[in-house]
């Protein structure tokens, strides 16, 4: 005798379901055509009925683009997430010690085009300390481009320092175009011709 499987135990149950449906619709006082039409139905709810529930809990867990996803992190959690978005640019990605980073706390990259990444989590602008700490940290880390993320904005003099710098700002609502930036700043540069 063969074993059941999954697909034909479902569809016992299918089965069993159309026929109670339609037998309780008639029982109910629906008409002969109204049983047949919601006996026919109820196979095809019960087979929906997973996915939409599953498409349900996914719809509410999925943020929208407006929703700032970041409110609610930690400063270690935001690094993580900025640390998830380089590793989907397809780089490799280093996480630096908590202590003694050198104001790095991400490397993106690969020699000679390695990233230096401070992550800000506040809920004020971001000075230029910021700016400075990964500036001064770049070189020790062995990074030849900087940059800064932040869940918030960043003050004049954070912007005017960076500028002079060469490193790359991207505030909270820059970080949606994040992966594409590490993307362009971690690339090789195009070899030159000597002529």
């Amino acid at each position: 005798m063969p074993r059941p499987t999954i697909r034909r135990v479902a569809l016992k149950w299918h089965l069993i379901a159309a026929v109670a449906v339609g037998a309780a619709a008639w029982v109910l006082g629906a008409t002969p055509g109204w049983s047949l039409v919601l006996g026919a139905l109820a196979p095809i709810v019960l087979a929906a009925a997973p996915r939409f529930v599953r498409g349900a809990i996914v719809g509410v867990s999925t943020p929208d683009p407006r929703e700032n996803v970041t409110a609610a992190m930690s400063g270690t959690e935001f690094e993580d997430y900025v640390a998830r978005i380089a590793r989907s640019s397809g780089a490799p990605v280093i996480m630096t010690a908590i202590t003694g980073d050198w104001g790095v706390d991400i490397i993106v990259g690969r020699r000679p085009n390695r990233l230096a990444i401070q992550c800000k989590r506040q809920s004020r602008p971001v000075g230029a300390g910021a700016v400075q700490e990964v500036v001064a940290g770049a070189p020790m880390q062995d990074c030849s481009r900087t940059m800064v993320v932040t869940n918030h904005e960043f003050t004049p003099a954070a912007r005017k320092l960076a500028e002079l710098h060469g490193c790359e700002l991207v505030s909270g609502t820059d970080l949606g175009r994040l992966r594409t930036t590490i993307r362009r700043l971690t690339e090789p540069a195009a070899p030159t011709e000597a002529g």
